[in-house]
């Protein structure tokens, strides 16, 4: 993401403030623009969240009085001093709303965070980053000019999908593998360095200093009642690329898609890939509220908003999807890291129109089976929004299971990253075939890279295993029970046949 990532208001701008005439905002023309802020106890603090229902603008909308309340708690009890970790690691690839604060009004994020760890006493504040370009540099030099470096500091981390959950976060601050962990672990109970850590992203920090500033009467200028405020929506429009707007909650979604020049085309996914789809018919009466998503069976989540044009098949678009969510799997239990490759594999067939009933059935029999068993969330939010598109794109699937296909392209309308230059190892599945005894085994760990034959034994090609599944390739090398199954470098030129 560029320092030049469009922005868009409607209303009177907020965390945008003084961004219409200026890149990006320096700590001499944030302060023309935003006061210092008063020094708050930890009980006003969580008294002005609660005043206006702070919610956490990740995801998943937790009340940020009540992570406060948990943090403190935790730190008192333990006798120790909290850490704050900001994230904005923004792993969704069609999002854009914490780069742009990052990169253009990177003051008003401290300002939250330096609020925060204050009212906690904190020991430091962390920021997690993805993109080491623009952002990356733009909250390093904000750090700086605010004379915060010793308190705090930037952690860069791999940009994958799963890296933005919390827990893998934390674990890639401690230097860990950034995965999820497998089990829950609450950031309030021991997160940064085993310590109570105030965990949420970036505009939630934004937001924090925006109503400390304008007082809960203040911020409740603008927005709805039960929702005051605005909020940060990243808006894929074709041949621009992600525009991230701010508006009041309760704006009709129909009028930010105008304000973009979009419309809802084929239906519009809201709360990116972890998100659901709405029909245009939804689309046009829904608002921009939690309250509002929730009613038509969708949830706003991180602010992600992606109408579909006319003109591409929608079952391909969220095939591709599919395989990208399927490769992004920790590896870490079986219903991520078997079952979501295999949904991904019968939607593809469903989207190619072929065995299209039996595919749509494994889909939905899949996704049933791996919902709720995931060691974190990434199942149940993948098979929620693909089982959303089967729904919304419904006649598209009758067309699909009847007719072999509906004939028109799949255009590439939904950001899957990587896609225009694969990422490949230089390095190919071999097999010892004087040890291989038809185990089968590494057909179950690794399908996408292994075919079994009628007997068991592995059918292989000398393409090199693109990086995404590396992880997979070695797990079904380690785990050969005769030791048969290795890595070696690829050829240049890749056949095909038996290996």
């Amino acid at each position: 993401m560029s320092g030049a990532q469009e922005i868009l208001t409607i209303g009177p701008a907020r965390l945008f403030h003084g961004l219409d005439r200026l890149q990006r905002l320096n700590l001499a023309a944030h302060r023309e623009r935003h006061r210092p802020l008063s020094r708050l106890s930890l009980r006003d603090l969580v008294a002005l969240s609660g005043e206006v229902d702070l919610r956490g603008r990740g995801g998943a909308g937790f009340p940020f009085a009540r992570k406060l309340t948990a943090v403190g708690q935790a730190a008192e009890r333990r006798d120790v001093r909290p850490v704050v970790l900001v994230n904005a690691t923004e792993g969704e690839p069609a999002s854009a709303k914490d780069k742009a604060l990052l990169a253009r009004t990177p003051h008003l994020v401290l300002d939250g965070a330096v609020l925060a760890a204050r009212a906690l006493s904190a020991r430091e504040i962390v920021i997690g980053v993805t993109d080491g370009g623009v952002p990356g540099r733009s909250i390093s030099t904000a750090i700086q000019d605010a004379g915060l470096s010793g308190s705090v500091r930037v952690v860069h981390l791999p940009e994958r999908f799963i890296t933005g959950e919390g827990g893998a976060l934390v674990r890639g601050v401690n230097g860990e593998t950034p995965i999820p962990p497998g089990r829950k672990v609450r950031a309030a109970e021991s997160g940064v360095d085993g310590l109570p850590t105030l965990l949420s992203n970036a505009e939630t920090f934004a937001q924090l200093a925006v109503l400390a500033e304008l007082g809960p009467e203040g911020y409740r200028a603008t927005g709805t009642g039960t929702e005051p405020g605005t909020v940060l929506l990243t808006v894929t429009v074709p041949d621009r690329g992600r525009v991230v707007v701010e508006t009041p909650t309760g704006v009709p979604l129909s009028e930010v898609l105008r304000q973009c020049g979009v419309s809802a085309g084929q239906g519009v996914m809201v709360g990116g890939y972890h998100g659901a789809w709405l029909s245009p018919a939804k689309a046009a009466t829904v608002a921009v509220s939690r309250e509002s998503m929730a009613e038509a069976g969708a949830a706003l989540g991180a602010g992600i908003i992606v109408p579909l044009e006319q003109g591409t098949c929608p079952l391909g678009e969220v095939a591709r999807v599919a395989d990208y969510l399927g490769a992004e799997s920790a590896g870490q239990c079986g219903p991520c890291r078997l079952g979501l490759p295999a949904i991904a594999r019968s939607f593809s067939s469903l989207a190619a129109g072929s065995d299209g009933a039996e595919a749509l059935s494994a889909v939905r029999q899949a996704s049933g089976v791996v919902r709720g068993r995931g060691a974190c969330h990434h199942p149940d939010g993948a098979t929620r929004f693909l089982l959303s598109a089967l729904d919304v794109f419904s006649d598209d699937v009758a067309t699909h299971v009847a007719g072999g296909g509906c004939g028109r392209p799949v255009r590439g309308l939904l950001p899957v990253p990587g896609e225009e230059v694969p990422e490949t190892t230089g390095l190919r599945l071999t097999v010892d075939w004087s040890r291989c005894a038809g185990h089968g085994l590494c057909g179950h760990i690794a399908p996408d890279l292994v075919q079994l034959d009628g007997f068991g034994y592995p059918v292989l090609t000398d393409a090199a295993v693109p990086a995404r599944h590396l992880r997979g390739a070695l797990q079904a090398a380690d785990m050969c029970p005769a030791l048969a199954l290795g890595l070696s470098r690829a050829p240049s030129t890749a056949g095909h046949g038996r290996a």
